[in-house]
């Protein structure tokens, strides 16, 4: 499992900023605030996500994904629980399968860590929906801005002309 240590750290944190978006390195061992499964998990508090150095990576992608998708009165209250409707869930998956490629990490990779974490699809493995049960997803992020039609993101969150602001609540 790729977790969220030195390797990844500043890419994730150019990431996040590329969506105005905040990386909190939180300390070994402590608990993870906006944690919904608690730690090692990552956290959503405002619009910054709070990963340890034993955070899954998919796990903190899975967060920025949802902070990205959801609409912006969501984004504005955010802790803890993003929420969301089932179609918005799927977008959010496909998102932080994209965005790991971003960082040099194959979808291949990044479906694996999701399945051994415990992810289901239909197709009984991420990578299977990913490459054949997953074009309502991406139809979604394409309607809502946040995926160019070459799968490139467009950097921007839903509801947002620029970059959701850095704000913490």
């Amino acid at each position: 499992m790729i977790t969220c240590d030195d390797t990844y750290l500043n890419r994730l944190r150019e990431l996040f900023a590329r969506y105005g978006l905040l990386l909190e390195i939180v300390a070994p061992d402590a608990p993870l605030p906006g944690s919904y499964w608690g730690a090692p998990e990552a956290g959503l508090v405002g619009t910054t996500i709070n990963v340890r150095r034993d955070t899954p990576l998919h796990s903190a992608l899975h967060e920025v994904a949802h902070v990205v998708c959801m609409d912006a009165p969501r984004r504005a209250r955010l802790h803890t629980d993003a929420g969301g409707e089932y179609a918005e869930e799927d977008a959010v998956c496909y998102m932080q399968i994209v965005l790991a490629q971003q960082l040099g990490v194959s979808a291949a990779q990044i479906c694996a860590d999701m399945d051994a974490w415990g992810y289901t699809f239909r197709l009984g493995s991420a990578q299977a929906w990913f490459a054949r049960d997953a074009e309502d997803a991406r139809t979604w992020l394409v309607d809502h801005g946040l995926l160019g039609e070459s799968d490139a993101p467009t950097w921007r969150c839903r509801d947002a002309d620029s970059p959701a602001p850095r704000k913490r609540v």
